[in-house]
């Protein structure tokens, strides 16, 4: 499979640089997964389509406001630091810009000094392992020297935070937004249930390594970055519960999709833990737990459009992306919904 089949044509202007006023407006394109039929809906329209008895799996995982701008402390050259993976309790990985002056012994300090970071290490492409130095409460401080990490395509800047963040986040520890779920508001979450839909919760801390170009022609070269997840017993049982009883498995995000099918074994059974995934799911992968699908729109030549062509057929996505530019769907993390049911 190359790269090039999963290309598409996206005019700039439709890719959304901000949220809008009400999370559940945004519009939703209704796709068969096996035929590939197409319905225009809003997203608060979801409600007709989600069954008594089906169990929507929410990524309850939290972006942290991880970009922290500081100076080198020996020149007082910017630098631009960005937390990607927490190592040790003062020790992340991360993605420093620009890299030349990230060498090994660099200082940078943030806030005129609050916290100060040292590059300890080099890692793997490129990233620099950073120690921290700083008095008080990590998250405190990070809340008030860091901003969110918004994708580089979205160019405008965020006037309320909690925009970029689920209703429901709750652990810390992405560096992106799991964003299919920022369309839901907690309404439409307690319409849902009292229409008996069971609400399960995953946890996958989102990485960059998610939104990374695939730079192989052979996408089956291409590798994918680990990321943690958890499931609890509680929710795990809620979710085998459901097809017990030949209820529906709707998984909202690819990020909660990922974690299902790395944690469910050969017979689609989920298994409550935590660990990493490194799980790259594209066209021909089977898959095991998840029956319908809530999805953004997303960028050409990306794991992810490969893993929604997976899951329906590259030919039906790329019709449906294809239609959604003609009719100005708003594409990529603020924009428009999918909703890909059987």
């Amino acid at each position: 499979m190359k790269l090039s089949d999963f290309n598409y044509e996206l005019p700039q202007e439709l890719i959304a640089q901000d949220p809008l006023d009400k999370r559940s407006d945004s519009r939703l394109m209704v796709v068969g997964r096996e035929d590939g039929s197409i319905e225009h809906k809003h997203f608060y329209d979801i409600l007709d389509y989600v069954n008594q008895g089906d169990c929507l799996v929410i990524n309850d995982t939290k972006v942290i406001p991880a970009r922290l701008m500081g100076v080198k402390e020996d020149t007082g050259a910017s630098i631009e630091v960005l937390l990607l993976k927490r190592r040790e309790e003062k020790v992340w990985e991360t993605l420093v810009k620009p890299g030349k002056k990230a060498r090994v012994g660099a200082r940078i300090s943030f806030g005129d000094g609050l916290l100060i970071g040292e590059v300890i290490d080099i890692v793997e492409e490129g990233n620099r392992l950073v120690r921290f130095e700083y008095e008080g409460i990590w998250e405190e401080l990070l809340d008030k020297l860091g901003q969110m990490p918004l994708p580089p395509y979205i160019t405008h800047a965020l006037k309320d935070r909690n925009r970029y963040q689920t209703v429901y986040a709750k652990h810390d520890g992405s560096a992106a937004a799991p964003t299919a779920g920022l369309h839901f508001t907690e309404e439409l979450l307690e319409q849902l249930k009292a229409k008996g839909v069971e609400i399960a919760h995953v946890t996958l801390h989102v990485g960059l390594g998610t939104f990374r170009p695939v730079k192989v022609d052979n996408i089956l070269e291409h590798h994918m970055h680990s990321e943690f997840y958890m499931v609890s017993e509680e929710d795990a049982a809620k979710i085998n519960a459901t097809k017990e009883r030949g209820g529906r498995v709707i998984s909202v995000g690819t990020t909660s999709t990922r974690t299902l099918e790395s944690v469910a074994d050969e017979n689609g059974i989920v298994k409550a833990g935590s660990g990493w995934t490194d799980i790259f799911i594209y066209p021909g992968y089977k898959f095991k737990v998840v029956d319908c699908l809530i999805t953004n729109f997303h960028l050409p030549e990306s794991t992810l459009l490969m893993l929604v062509s997976a899951f329906s057929s590259r030919e039906n996505m790329l019709h449906a992306y294809e239609v959604a530019v003609q009719e100005k769907y708003r594409f990529f993390s603020f924009g428009d919904a999918m909703f890909i049911h059987k």
